[in-house]
């Protein structure tokens, strides 16, 4: 009945609402269900006090997430006002066409996001500069976006770094080095299929970049330079700071910048001619971080570009995790999942339809949880004593796992991940979903080499 009430609510949040739904009728639909649980847990015999101190538990291991959502707000504003923003899609519109765009940052998303393990850091920091360049060259945003989370969910799968890859291995009990080189099999193939469906997207013809590039330096001073807090953030990763740390100090390093480089900006944004200099370039840099930074230039298409960010613009988002997780709890504690997730394992009768099972669970508790991480450890956990009576290797599990967990979780508006990714690339999960290629691939080809028995690999 919980998750029938969600399933419900949130549909028809969909049908009256579109893709505002996410601005507060699905947190709405989350409350509801969330009691509905609640009820239904205390007629099953749990207390009021245990399912509340469930949901607040489950609320607090997103905390993690939400201060890195406020770090990438804060990043976005004061990229904004430095110009890195602006240098990306300035050097891109030089470099890249609408031919080959889409394909061009899927891959490059993978190499960065292969290198530093995180694929929230990646979408974050060069995804907002590919969505810039999508929208300057007039490319379906949906589809940018798609791209971005593709190839930047490869190198989530697939990189030592990721904290999810040590997740799933930890969770099946596999050394991390081989669940990567075998997930990286499986990870391979989507990518390929990802970026062959991203090459056919492309659009023909030229594209004249011209005007938008001139507009640009009339109001930017345009140098490498403004790719510093950039690397700040790769350097940081690289060096495995946490992401919120690697984040909130590249939003520092965008405001210090935006001071040396543009103080007139600063100033003028900050709207203090009674304060002292110094003090109105606090102000400014201040003010881009916690509201994000609103260009004046007079060019509809560069303002539209510049005007972002802001550690206030993920509140909505926020309200939405916390919501979704609430809900995880209270269902979790209630025994939902458990009565869910039994009679699949008890029903799998073939290693085809046992993976098969073990996806669908996945995809279950992404949905249910709102959260990649229990998605990850917890039908992993229930799954282990199956996948051990077939005699199966533990890395069958872990690549499953990897396979679906994390890749899924993006595609799901209330999920923490998908959340994420439609407040950072600035559009809806329902849109950019169909062409989120490598997530959808992925868990499919999953299913598919178990019932081909590719690298289906027995215990020892």
């Amino acid at each position: 009945m919980p998750v029938a009430s969600l399933i419900l609510l949130v549909g028809l949040s969909y049908f009256l609402f579109g893709d505002a739904g996410a601005m507060g009728p699905n947190q709405v639909a989350l409350v509801v269900s969330t009691v509905i649980a609640g009820f239904i847990g205390w007629r099953c015999g749990h207390s009021i006090d245990g399912l509340g101190k469930a949901a607040t538990d489950s609320v607090s291991t997103g905390i993690g997430a939400i201060f890195i959502l406020f770090a990438v707000g804060g990043l976005i504003g004061t990229w904004a006002l430095s110009g890195t923003l602006v240098a990306m899609v300035y050097y891109g519109l030089q470099l890249l066409s609408p031919n080959y765009f889409f394909v061009t940052a899927c891959a490059i998303s993978a190499i960065v996001a292969v290198s530093i393990g995180s694929s929230w850091t990646v979408v974050g920091t060069i995804g907002v500069g590919f969505m810039g360049i999508a929208l300057s060259m007039e490319l379906n945003p949906a589809i940018a976006a798609g791209a971005i989370i593709s190839g930047a969910y490869f190198g989530d799968k697939t990189s030592p770094l990721s904290d999810s890859a040590n997740l799933a291995a930890a969770a099946a009990g596999v050394d991390l080095y081989q669940h990567v080189r075998e997930t990286m099999l499986s990870s391979a193939v989507a990518l390929a299929i990802a970026l062959a469906v991203f090459f056919t997207l492309g659009r023909p013809g030229d594209f004249d970049a011209l005007e938008k590039m001139e507009a640009i330096r009339g109001a930017f001073e345009i140098t490498p330079v403004l790719f510093l807090p950039l690397a700040v953030v790769i350097a940081l990763a690289l060096l495995k700071v946490p992401a919120f740390t690697a984040i909130f100090l590249g939003s520092v390093a965008g405001g210090v910048l935006a001071v040396v480089v543009a103080p007139g900006r600063v100033v003028t944004f900050a709207d203090a001619a009674d304060l002292p200099g110094w003090l109105a370039l606090l102000k400014g840099t201040w003010l881009a971080l916690a509201s994000g930074y609103k260009s004046t230039t007079g060019f509809a298409p560069i303002d539209l570009l510049a005007s972002r960010g802001g550690m206030d613009s993920m509140l909505n988002t926020i309200w939405l995790i916390v919501t979704a997780l609430a809900f995880g709890g209270v269902v979790e504690k209630a025994g939902v999942l458990d009565r869910l997730i039994t009679p699949i394992t008890e029903r799998a009768k073939s290693i085809g339809a046992l993976v098969s099972s073990l996806v669908a669970s996945i995809v279950a508790t992404n949905v249910i949880t709102a959260d990649q991480y229990i998605a990850i450890v917890l039908p992993g956990r229930m799954f282990k004593s199956a996948f051990e009576r077939r005699g199966l290797a533990p890395v069958v599990l872990s690549r499953t796992v990897g396979d679906t967990a994390t890749p899924t979780s993006a595609l799901i508006p209330w999920n923490s991940c998908g959340a994420y990714m439609a407040a950072t690339l600035g559009v809806a999960t329902w849109s950019y979903a169909p062409y989120a290629v490598f997530s959808i691939v992925s868990p499919l080809l999953a299913i598919a080499g178990a019932y081909l028995g590719f690298r289906i690999l027995r215990r020892s």
